[in-house]
């Protein structure tokens, strides 16, 4: 006799989607420690930027751009990508009409 489990169906475990116990926790944790620092970002962000010659770090805007946008990936949940094709797959078709007016 072969047991339902044998014939690929599951039972119990969690809901298709619900991240784990763990999942959870970890980024409890660091949201808190996001929240607990985010004064320290701004003056590290800032420093970055600006530049800080008594300890020999040369002003770098970009980078601190960089770091920012990292630091909110993790915050703000990024968007999928979405490809517009036309029909059947094909390219998009458009049209510009111009009117002249007043000749």
């Amino acid at each position: 006799m072969v047991s339902n489990m044998a014939k690929g169906q599951k039972f119990g475990g969690r809901v298709a989607g619900t991240p784990n116990k763990a999942t959870q926790d970890v980024r409890k944790c660091i949201a808190m420690f996001a929240e607990n620092n985010v004064s320290k970002l701004e003056e590290w962000l800032n420093r970055t930027a600006e530049g800080d010659p008594e300890n020999g770090l040369k002003p770098d805007p970009g980078k601190a751009a960089d770091l920012f946008l990292k630091a909110i990936e993790y915050h703000i949940p990024k968007l999928n990508r979405t490809e517009h094709v036309g029909e059947n797959g094909g390219e998009i078709k458009t049209a510009t009409t111009i009117t002249l007016v007043g000749q």
